[in-house]
């Protein structure tokens, strides 16, 4: 019996070697073609060549597998002792640990390098020592219950000369393991609450409204900016007025939204605190400013906000990077549809000096266009109707 499992395993052995063969040479082409059309400064090989890699890695696990059991077989029609397998798998272990450790270090070392920098923002700051301190805590963690899991498969494997202890139960271990995680959980839990509810606040820490409030209105596939006017007060809108070159819905019978502004950029002054007032028009949308650690769903029929405060401007921030094209943007983090890549906007941060010269130079919402359409007299028209009823009075 024994005699013709090992006649099976060479067959399927000396199939596995061809296979093999045959995906090397095929590896070995697609390597080469690949590096043909690859044009300079490209350092990808395509998708094939990495499915091939992994198939021809499987095959190579399986064809020493098969080598192994064929030795093990004619160990055990010698009379010989086979081979510990026990024993391989243990040391097998400790290769995935180390393997698997490297693979982690590698992780941290490179893929965090690609991280962002650091925040622009007040609150962003905040949420960056929450996330390292997670980070931290769970990388501990990470390691210490790998090493235990690991060792402990070697150290424990199976053994002739030894027995199982069987723990069914023990309150102290399960104390131990509920009692400290439940602890560390809470603590971050509430960082975490007093943190949200500090970006979520509409006041900042005095009870003040926000220095600047602008809305943000998202749409396939774009976004559209509203700052308030003179009279430093957005105009209420409704949905039900959306039409034509009102493409926002503004209601045109609140007077504060006379002089509401409409922009190409968001531009915020730098230090002060910015109030986001996010509407969607279709789809749920996401406001998403990663350099300033904010993000807020942009859901239709439900108003939403974000408050924040920016602390580097965009000059600063080309200087801290090195980088003098830099600019802050705001994506789109909902995939909104087949152009969703095109939602991003320039975010600029400026001086308050500078920020005021900017907005002086905006335009307004209301448009001769829209005043034709919405029926509304000009500015000189409603100017010479007072002047007239002024004088008919005296």
């Amino acid at each position: 019996m024994a005699f013709k499992q090992i006649i099976h395993s060479k067959k399927v052995l000396a199939f596995l070697a061809v296979f093999m063969l045959l995906g090397t040479n095929m590896l070995m082409a697609q390597t080469t073609a690949t590096a043909d059309a690859a044009k300079p400064g490209v350092d990808w090989l395509g998708v094939g060549y990495y499915v091939l890699l992994f198939f021809l890695l499987a095959i190579s696990v399986a064809v020493i597998g098969k080598i192994l059991k064929v030795y093990d077989l004619s160990q055990q029609i010698q009379g010989k002792k086979g081979i510990h397998w026990n024993n391989i798998m243990g040391v097998i272990c400790l290769v995935f640990l180390v393997v698997g450790m490297a693979g982690a270090y590698w992780d941290i070392t490179v893929q965090g390098s690609m991280s962002l920098p650091e925040a622009a923002s007040k609150h962003g700051v905040k949420i960056d020592d929450m996330f390292l301190t997670t980070t931290i805590i769970t990388m501990i963690v990470f390691v210490i219950t790998q090493i235990l899991l690991f060792v402990f498969l070697f150290k424990y494997r199976h053994s002739d000369k030894r027995r199982a202890y069987f723990l069914p139960h023990n309150n102290t271990i399960e104390k131990v393991w509920t009692i400290i995680p439940a602890i560390v959980l809470t603590v971050l839990v509430i960082f975490g609450f007093f943190t949200w509810q500090e970006v979520e606040n509409s006041t900042d820490v005095k009870g003040q409204p926000a220095s600047i409030n602008i809305d943000i209105t998202g749409h396939q596939f774009a976004w559209e900016l509203r700052y308030a006017g003179p009279d430093g007060v957005l105009g209420k809108k409704d949905f039900r007025l959306t039409a034509g070159a009102n493409k926002l819905g503004i209601d045109y019978k609140d007077k504060n939204s006379m002089d509401d502004l409409q922009a190409d950029t968001l531009v915020l002054p730098v230090n002060k605190t910015i109030r986001l007032n996010i509407f969607a028009q279709d789809v749920i949308h996401s406001v998403y400013m990663p350099h300033f650690r904010v993000q807020q769903n942009a859901v239709p029929g439900l108003p939403t906000f974000f408050k924040f405060t920016p602390t580097i401007t965009t000059e600063e921030m080309r200087r801290k990077v090195e980088d003098p094209k830099f600019e802050y943007l705001l994506y789109c983090n909902k995939i909104c549809g087949s152009s969703h890549y095109n939602m991003q906007k320039v975010v600029r941060v400026v001086t308050e000096g500078e920020y005021n010269q900017w907005i002086a130079k905006q335009k307004p919402y209301l448009t001769p266009a829209l005043r034709t359409e919405l029926k509304l007299a000009s500015a000189d028209q409603n100017k010479s109707i007072t002047n007239n009823r002024l004088a008919l009075n005296n």
